[in-house]
C-alpha cells in the first residue's frame, strides 16, 4: 500500500469498525442520544517505507485480535516486509459473542477464524506451534518443534492467562469460559442441565480483566435464558469490585427491572477457595453453594511475557509499553500489544485491533528511518447483549497524552446507549462482523 493510502487509512480506521456504533447513534435505539464523536483521529504528517535492498522481518506471537491484526497490516503497508505468525492453534476463535454459546444463539464454529486468507492474500508465513522461549536482545524465538526464528522486531500477543483459584484443581467444573472453546461449550452443557430451581453463581474479578461489561451482559443474557427455561432460577453475582465497572445504569436497570425476580448483585465480594466436591464458594462475605458456577479468576499475562523479562515489578500484571509504539519499557524492539501489555485502554478485542495498527505503523516508520506517529488515536467500541434480542453500546476514543505518556480519554468523544434496542441488536451484529473482517479477512 501507498504512504498516501496509509495516511489516508489512519484517518479513518479507527471509526471505520465502530460502523454499527455509529448507525446506534443515529438510527437510534431506546433513548440513543445523537453523535457519540464528531472528532476526526490524528492524520499523521508522512510514513516511511521499509528499505527495498532486503527485507526486514517480525515475528508475531499469537494469532488472536491483536497479533492477526498486526500480522495483517505489517503485510498491507510494508511490501519489504517478512512477517512470520505463530500460534499453537490452527484457528482462532472470538471471544465477542461467545456468550451466545450458552443461549444457543450461536455456535463455536460460527466464532472461528482462520489464517489460510492472511497467507494467501498478505503472504504471511503461519506457524501452528508452541513458543517455548524468547530472546528480546538476539531478538530468537524458539519453538516446541525444536526450531529457532530470528527476526529485526518481536510482537508479542499471546492474550490472558488466570490465577489458580485454591481447591480448583480441574477447571471444567467451575468454568470460567473466558477464552472460548471446550470451557464455553463445557458451560452451555452445565446450564443446560441445571435444575429448575436451580441457583447459577457468575463470580467477576478484579479489574482489570477482558472485556470490562462482558461479565455483566453474560449476567444479563442468561437471566433471560433463564426466565424462559429456568423460570424458578436464580443468578447471583459475586462482583470482587466495589460496583458494575461500565454502563452502570444499563445493567443496573437490567438488574433490578428486567430480571429483579431472577438476579441478586452482591458488589465487594471476592471468592477466595473453593471446594469443587460441593460446588462451594468461601468468599470475603462467606460460603456460598451453587448448582452451576461460572468462576471467571482474576488475569494477568501468560508467563511467556514474564519469563521473557517485559515484566520486572513481581506485584505487576501486564507489561509496561511506550504507547506510542507498544514496544517493552525493557527492551524497545519487543512489542506488546492486546490483552498482555499495560495501558490505559480498556482490555477489549477492538482495542487490540487498534493497538495492533498503531503498533504496525510504528515498526514501518523504524524501518524508514523515522519516528513514530506522536499523536495516536484509538477507538473502543462495544455491544451488550442485554437480552437475547436487544443490546446496548458503548463508545469511547483515547489520545496519546504527551505529558502522561498514556493513552487518555476523549470525553467529548464517549458515549452509551440510554437503554437497549433489537436496532442495537442489529448494529452489533453489522459491528462484530466488520471487526472480525478487518482483522481476519
Amino acid at each position: 500500500m501507498k504512504n498516501i493510502d496509509r495516511r489516508s487509512f489512519l484517518r479513518n480506521s479507527s471509526l471505520a469498525v465502530s460502523a454499527g456504533v455509529v448507525a446506534a447513534c443515529g438510527g437510534g435505539g431506546s433513548g440513543d442520544s445523537g453523535d457519540a464523536d464528531n472528532r476526526s483521529p490524528y492524520i499523521p504528517p508522512t510514513t516511511g517505507t521499509p528499505p527495498t535492498s532486503s527485507k526486514s522481518r517480525v515475528i508475531v506471537v499469537g494469532g488472536g485480535m491483536a497479533g492477526a491484526t498486526v500480522s495483517k497490516y505489517l503485510r498491507l503497508w510494508g511490501d519489504q516486509i517478512d512477517v512470520t505468525l505463530i500460534d499453537r492453534e490452527p484457528q482462532y476463535t472470538s471471544n465477542i459473542l461467545s456468550s451466545l454459546v450458552l443461549t444457543g444463539q450461536r455456535t463455536l464454529s460460527s466464532l472461528q477464524y482462520g489464517y489460510e486468507t492472511l497467507r494467501s492474500t498478505y503472504g504471511l508465513n503461519i506457524v501452528n506451534s508452541e513458543v517455548t522461549s524468547v530472546d528480546p536482545v538476539a531478538l530468537k524465538v524458539s519453538l516446541s518443534n525444536g526450531s529457532m526464528l530470528s527476526a529485526d522486531r518481536i510482537v508479542m500477543a499471546p492474550g490472558i492467562d488466570f490465577d489458580d483459584v485454591p481447591g480448583l484443581s480441574n477447571l471444567n467444573s467451575m468454568p470460567h469460559a473466558w477464552k472460548a472453546g471446550t470451557q464455553t461449550t463445557e458451560l452451555a452443557q452445565q446450564l443446560a442441565a441445571m435444575p429448575t430451581n436451580g441457583i447459577f453463581i457468575l463470580a467477576i474479578p478484579l479489574a482489570p480483566y477482558r472485556c470490562p461489561p462482558g461479565p455483566y451482559e453474560r449476567a444479563c443474557l442468561i437471566a433471560d435464558w433463564m426466565r424462559v427455561n429456568k423460570p424458578q432460577g436464580k443468578l447471583i453475582i459475586l462482583d470482587a469490585n466495589p460496583n458494575i465497572l461500565v454502563e452502570p445504569e444499563n445493567f443496573r436497570a437490567a438488574f433490578t427491572q428486567l430480571y429483579g425476580n431472577i438476579i441478586e448483585y452482591r458488589a465487594g465480594v471476592a471468592v477466595d477457595s473453593v471446594e469443587e466436591s460441593t460446588k462451594t464458594l468461601f468468599t470475603s462475605a462467606g460460603a456460598i453453594r451453587g448448582d452451576v458456577i461460572n468462576l471467571i479468576p482474576r488475569q494477568k499475562a501468560p508467563q511467556i511475557i514474564r519469563s521473557t523479562g517485559l515484566i520486572t515489578e513481581s506485584a505487576s500484571r501486564f507489561a509496561p509499553v511506550d504507547m506510542l509504539d507498544y514496544a517493552s519499557t525493557s527492551y524497545p524492539k519487543v512489542h506488546i500489544i492486546g490483552d498482555s501489555s499495560a495501558t490505559t485502554q480498556p482490555k477489549a478485542g477492538h482495542i487490540a485491533n487498534q493497538e495492533a495498527k498503531v503498533c504496525a505503523d510504528a515498526i514501518i516508520r523504524y524501518f524508514g528511518g523515522l519516528s513514530a506517529d506522536p499523536a495516536p488515536v484509538t477507538t473502543s467500541a462495544c455491544f451488550s447483549t442485554i437480552t437475547m434480542s436487544q443490546a446496548s453500546w458503548l463508545h469511547g476514543m483515547f489520545e496519546y497524552n504527551p505529558s502522561t505518556r498514556a493513552m487518555t480519554p476523549i470525553p467529548a468523544a464517549a458515549g452509551a446507549s440510554n437503554g437497549w434496542s433489537a436496532s442495537n441488536y442489529r448494529d452489533m451484529l453489522i459491528w462484530f462482523n466488520s471487526l472480525m473482517a478487518d482483522t481476519y479477512a
